[in-house]
């Protein structure tokens, strides 16, 4: 086998983790959120009168627990178009 680039390979292994790290950081928050609206529906629909008030608490929660997958989303694109490593290394 030949030998490969470095920078090559520490890309092709940032491309690799980034893509893991963008399945595994928004697996969290996903099911995070489907629970949040499964507890919601059911509160409106013991409490339908409060229902007003669950909805702009799951609103909230739901803009909280998606940042995570923001700011996931934010560190996967810098490790992508913005290698660190390869500054640092190369």
């Amino acid at each position: 086998m030949s030998e490969m680039d470095p920078g090559l390979l520490i890309s092709l292994v940032t491309i690799v983790i980034a893509g893991l790290a963008i399945v595994l950081g928004t697996l969290g928050p996903v099911l995070m959120e489907g629970r949040a609206v499964v507890k919601a529906l059911d509160s409106m629909t013991r409490q339908p009168e409060a229902s007003r008030d669950i909805r702009t608490t799951l609103l909230i929660a739901m803009a909280l627990l998606e940042s995570t997958a923001i700011y996931v989303l934010l560190v996967v694109l810098i490790l992508v178009f913005a290698n660190p490593l390869l500054d640092r290394f190369f």
